[in-house]
């Protein structure tokens, strides 16, 4: 759970900030006076939980951090955080598993919120061979895997290409959720290196990842799928990450992996 120091009104001015609203937009798209959020964000009025909640909802504000404000102005938390693999999750959980494994033999990723591997299946796994044994010491990282340079970095054919697309993902996210480890990773991300990153070519309707490998060089792109309807902390910030051949020869290579 985030915890912070500051009053509930502080925080819903951060969103806001945040969110590039004003004062008088939020209250147009929420129907609160200006005044009571004037109010609520300098600490004159003490809102109540649903206007918290509601606040929140309009803002986009993550569940964890929603139990933060509400912990903030001395409320419990309205939204669980369980572990993947407690009872509650179970359905949620088989779902989850079952698009790893149907996705074989493309790779297919689970991760949390700071892109932590949190499950893979084979095809995924397969593709990490030759990374130093530091990096896959769980929690394991998939982007430091990606752009260290005993990671896969070395074998990925247009690097600052994918790295440009990488830490833009990671700039975004950060901007968005106001997380300071994502501020840290995306510090840690960019002293790597790599290079400066080229347009995509002519006609190129993906950023491709280009992965050199035994088998010949592996062109992948990438989809990512989150639970939209999540009410629990946890499945809120897993998501889904898929990787499909973006050419007949990668198509072909994933099979003979796969079988192999």
């Amino acid at each position: 759970m985030t915890t912070s120091t500051a009053p509930v009104g502080a925080l819903l001015r951060e969103w806001r900030e945040r969110r590039r609203l004003s004062q008088l937009e939020l209250s147009n798209r929420t129907a609160v006076s200006t005044r009571h959020l004037s109010w609520i964000e300098t600490g004159r009025s003490r809102p109540t939980a649903q206007m918290i909640l509601r606040l929140a909802d309009d803002l986009e504000v993550p569940l964890r951090e929603r139990n933060a404000m509400l912990l903030a102005a001395g409320f419990a938390p309205a939204y669980p955080q369980h572990g993947l693999d407690d009872p509650e999750l179970a359905d949620v959980r088989d779902a989850l598993r079952a698009v790893l494994a149907a996705h074989l033999p493309h790779p297919a990723l689970l991760l949390d919120r700071h892109w932590d591997l949190v499950e893979a299946n084979a095809a995924a796994t397969a593709l990490l061979d030759g990374c130093a044994p530091h990096l896959l010491v769980a929690p394991v990282n998939v982007l430091r895997v990606s752009l260290h340079p005993d990671g896969l970095a070395p074998r990925i054919a247009n690097l600052p290409q994918w790295r440009a697309h990488l830490l833009g993902q990671v700039r975004r996210r950060a901007e968005r959720t106001g997380d300071p480890a994502l501020g840290a990773l995306l510090d840690e991300l960019t002293g790597y290196g790599g290079g400066t990153a080229e347009e995509p070519g002519p006609g190129a309707v993906v950023v491709p990842l280009r992965l050199r490998t035994a088998d010949g060089e592996l062109a992948l792109f990438s989809l990512a799928a989150h639970v939209t309807t999540a009410a629990d902390v946890t499945v809120e910030e897993l998501v889904v990450e898929t990787f499909h051949p973006a050419d007949a020869a990668t198509a072909a290579a994933l099979r003979r992996l796969g079988t192999g």
